[in-house]
């Protein structure tokens, strides 16, 4: 806490909230007494400028483009971390050394299984039923299967909570995507890493063997540790808001995935395919970017800037390497339409890289743009794309789930309104209305 403070002056009444400082970023005038002092609420739509809470997990700086996980940059743990050793990170707030790692992979590994009987819950919904819908009841029910160890109270469920979590979504993502296409589901196996564990429950069949692509295991990882936090944004926000309330974590997180779902979350890199499949060759492509450049035209090119990074978002330029290594791996196989897609993508990333209307403006190609391309490589549905999201961010949500409710000073949300209804009306009966 600073020794500062600011002063709010309203004719006769003058107040003074203190000046909060981070370890980094910009420092936070602590407001929670503006009502009681003053009378007055804050109006922030979007939360442009308000700290929810404090937070020990992810620091971003838009301006400069640096996104740290406690403290590491992302450039360095995507060089030099698997998935599991970010998310051991993220949990319990250092890099763990080789025993703690070994003894955290195996705490996950055997408790990737999920309950035979979500099978039933699987075949009740409706057979082209959106895996996202069908994630978010999944999950959600999970506190049915484990209502005795959820305990919020108790730090050891809550540990436990976390394992359960990281480990079995990328089961029920799988069994989401199988139940799609109307393939059996296909048991974890312990023999395997996190991201090729998870390929094989995508795409093995009972009738023949599979081993998953280092290539591409390897690709998954990264975008795992890419999408795995990123500070208070809405579905993190989400995830904290409902805890608040006490809830149990699996119902918190699946709020969260909820959340995540909407276009203007976690859709963003199915825009980008879409807007692929709407520009269809490389030689239309100096039309859409003119049609991009022109204010009065609604089309924007998907995938190219972000709402906090004013500079290179970091993510993007780690995914853009390892995106080519996949597309190098393909070669000339798959389908004609995957290989337009991804030739466009190039083509468009090569000239948007070199446009002055894009450079000056700082609208570069995002991690929503090279992660979509990936996915669809790798022959992933754009409507998995999200499910693909939350599998990673729920390493985020259960950590700041976790620090939140290990905090003594733990209140309920309760955000306030500046209401502009109807002040006071008088009632009369329906026969005089």
């Amino acid at each position: 806490m600073s020794n500062k403070t600011i002063k709010i002056i309203d004719g006769d009444t003058e107040a003074e909230f203190p000046l909060m400082e981070g370890s980094e970023g910009p420092a936070t005038i602590n407001i929670s007494s503006l009502y009681s002092e003053l009378g007055y609420f804050t109006y922030d739509p979007g939360f442009m400028s308000t700290a929810s809470c404090q937070s020990t997990i992810t620091y971003i700086d838009g301006d400069k483009g640096i996104l740290r996980y406690r403290g590491y940059d992302i450039e360095d743990l995507a060089e030099n971390c698997t998935f599991l050793e970010v998310a051991f990170l993220l949990l319990y707030g250092d890099l763990p050394d080789a025993s703690e790692l070994t003894g955290f992979e195996d705490h996950i590994t055997h408790h990737t299984l999920i309950n035979e009987n979500l099978k039933d819950l699987f075949s009740s919904f409706y057979h082209d039923s959106h895996p996202m819908a069908v994630m978010t009841g999944v999950v959600g029910s999970l506190s049915a299967f484990y209502h005795d160890e959820i305990d919020i109270h108790d730090p050891f469920d809550r540990d436990l909570a976390a394992v359960r979590l990281i480990a079995k979504l990328p089961t029920i993502a799988a069994a989401c995507f199988r139940r799609l296409r109307g393939e059996p589901f296909v048991y974890p196996r312990n023999d395997l890493d996190y991201s090729s564990n998870f390929l094989r429950m995508m795409f093995a069949q009972p009738t023949a063997d599979y081993e998953p692509d280092p290539i591409m295991a390897k690709a998954i990882d990264l975008l795992f540790i890419l999408h795995a936090d990123h500070e208070q944004n809405a579905s993190t926000s989400t995830v904290r808001l409902v805890g608040s309330s006490g809830t149990n974590p699996f119902a918190a997180v699946a709020a969260g995935i909820a959340s995540l779902w909407g276009p203007a979350h976690g859709g963003a890199n199915e825009a980008v395919l879409n807007m692929l499949t709407e520009i269809g060759s490389v030689r239309n492509i100096p039309k859409y970017i003119d049609r991009a450049k022109d204010k009065d035209d609604p089309f924007r090119l998907m995938g190219f800037g972000h709402r906090v990074y004013k500079n290179h978002d970091p993510r993007a330029t780690i995914i853009r390497k390892t995106c080519h290594e996949v597309l190098a791996k393909l070669g000339d196989h798959g389908d004609a339409q995957l290989q337009l897609e991804l030739e466009l993508a190039m083509k468009l990333e090569e000239i948007a890289l070199q446009d002055e209307y894009f450079v000056e403006r700082k609208l570069y190609p995002n991690v929503d743009f090279y992660s979509g391309i990936i996915y669809r490589a790798l022959g992933i549905p754009t409507n998995m794309f999200t499910v693909m999201f939350a599998i990673a961010r729920t390493t985020g949500w259960i950590a700041h789930w976790i620090e939140m409710i290990s905090d003594p000073n733990l209140r309920i949300g309760r955000p306030r309104q500046l209401y502009t209804g109807p002040t006071e009306r008088v009632f009369k009966p329906a026969n005089d209305r």
